[in-house]
């Protein structure tokens, strides 16, 4: 199997993680790559996007180019057609991919999370929260959505039968999802919501896994609440897209093995 080339591409990406993560998934499914981080400024993005599929056999797109890089492609396939964002591109057939409501679901089964009939309110109605408002509701949960601009949660709730809720209120909930940036970079230290509703509700997940553990998942903390963050949904994401790169049937059980070796790296 000749060695492939791969990137990341994002607005920002120097901090990634994710040539460290391709790279051990990638070789402990019996693979070489090559894996790069390509930052690149919004406005210039048209200006190098027929580049990537040239330099590389494929590449994972990251925040703000979900939506840029699908002018680009020839077809979306399973969730990118679903959510019409893409995270995952083959360069050869110029298809794109979405793997992020996978490596979700994953994150939860391997956390011993069943969603069929629960209540979840998801903060925020972009990308992350997209993925896990639509893979939930196909679960069987009754989904919830907050977003600060109350027109994306609508059209979540047109597109995918979720319900929009225009203010958050403190009432119970079986699990209440963090799906927004509040609680990074420059607003670590914050939380999207207060220890009163938190309280309320039976677990926190945080989308977010820089830092670990997020205000939100400290206060949930706090009250007793089981708390997970992101860092398994990334990894997971990650396995499905090498799966694709390297044309493997996904298995669940061993991505959840290769995330626990990875974590005692």
């Amino acid at each position: 199997m000749k060695k492939l080339k791969l990137a990341v591409v994002g607005k920002d990406v120097s901090q990634s993680s994710s040539p460290k993560m391709h790279t051990f998934i990638a070789r402990r499914l019996g693979a070489e790559i090559e894996y790069d981080k390509i930052s690149i400024a919004p406005e210039d993005f048209s200006a190098h996007a027929e580049e990537l599929f040239k330099k590389y056999d494929g590449f994972n797109v990251t925040i703000p180019f979900k939506l840029d890089i699908i002018p680009y492609l020839k077809s979306l396939e399973g969730d990118a057609h679903t959510f019409g964002a893409v995270n995952t591109v083959l360069s050869a057939t110029r298809a794109g991919y979405n793997t992020d409501g996978l490596g979700f679901m994953l994150m939860l089964k391997n956390a011993g999370i069943v969603p069929e009939g629960k209540s979840v309110l998801i903060l925020g109605a972009g990308g992350a929260g997209r993925s896990a408002a639509k893979k939930l509701k196909d679960a069987g949960a009754d989904v919830y959505v907050f977003d600060m601009r109350a027109q994306s949660a609508v059209e979540l709730q047109r597109e995918f039968g979720v319900t929009a809720v225009s203010q958050i209120e403190n009432k119970p909930y079986d699990i209440i999802i963090n799906a927004t940036g509040v609680g990074m970079h420059k607003s670590v230290g914050i939380s999207p919501v207060g220890e009163e509703l938190i309280s309320l509700c039976g677990r926190a997940i945080d989308l977010i896994y820089v830092p670990p553990k997020s205000k939100f998942l400290e206060i949930a903390e706090n009250c007793g609440k089981q708390i997970l963050n992101g860092m398994a949904m990334l990894f997971y994401q990650a396995y499905y897209a090498e799966c694709i790169y390297l044309s493997l049937q996904p298995d669940d059980a061993k991505a959840k093995e290769l995330f626990e070796e990875y974590c005692t790296l």
